[in-house]
């Protein structure tokens, strides 16, 4: 498991398992994964269908409980919270990218975005105001007040990170973020993501099973049937760990 010299990990996963309970038998998609992730890094959870990634983005996320071990963002540990205190935690810390876009329907680009502000209790004018410039920052300045359905797939999509990030959160978990997208809108999306958690140090978890995205990572890791068979730092995650020492 590589380490940072000097730094300490946002978040930690220690021995972690989950199991699911079919039929008469345990199916076991994670078995005893340790991992640390560093402030500011891009770590890809790299594997095919069935591998245990998108298993393991919910055990980061909160999303599930484990069957065995914990994971800690912050120091916090995540998997020991009660629900109402991790909706709380997610809200404060954590921001996601879906590949379905996710977005409210009923809702404007301009009321998407300032939703996560809402949560926190900002009033409808500043929230509003903050999600404008949000969206003026991801070149959506003329979508401001389009519905979803009223915009294509990768203005979805930006509005999505506008979304994700108009809270300045620690950890944004990107889920296959660009599937659904033509390759020239994949790496405007990507380049975009990667520009915010340059500029603001925020941690991206990118879940994939597409080599390309895997390139924009400073770090790699391989799962095969809910086993890390490798975890490598790639030569733009050296140079980013380069930069900050």
């Amino acid at each position: 498991m590589p380490s940072r010299p000097g730094m300490k990990p946002l978040i930690q996963v220690k021995n972690l398992r989950k199991e699911y309970p079919l039929e008469d038998e345990t199916v076991v998609a994670l078995k005893r994964i340790n991992l640390n992730i560093y402030p500011g890094e891009i770590c890809c959870i790299f594997g095919t269908s069935g591998s245990g990634k998108s298993t393991l983005l919910n055990q980061l996320a909160g999303m599930e409980k484990p069957t065995r071990g914990c994971v800690y963002i912050g120091g916090v540990p995540i998997s020991r919270l009660k629900e109402e205190e991790l909706a709380t935690f997610r809200q404060k810390h954590t921001g996601f990218v879906f590949q379905a876009y996710n977005l409210l329907p009923n809702l404007t680009a301009t009321e998407n975005v300032a939703l996560p502000l809402m949560f926190r209790g900002m009033d409808q004018e500043k929230r509003e105001a903050i999600a404008r410039k949000m969206l003026c920052r991801v070149g959506l300045s003329h979508r401001l007040d389009h519905f979803p359905s009223q915009m294509s797939g990768g203005q979805q999509q930006r509005t999505g990170i506008a979304r994700a990030f108009v809270t300045r959160p620690q950890v944004v978990f990107a889920d296959e973020p660009t599937g659904n997208l033509d390759s020239a809108t994949t790496v405007e999306i990507m380049e975009m993501i990667c520009g915010f958690s340059r500029k603001l140090n925020q941690t991206i978890i990118l879940v994939t099973h597409d080599p390309e995205m895997a390139s924009y990572a400073d770090r790699v890791v391989k799962l095969i049937d809910g086993e890390i068979i490798s975890d490598t730092v790639t030569p733009r995650g050296k140079q980013m760990f380069s930069e900050r020492m």
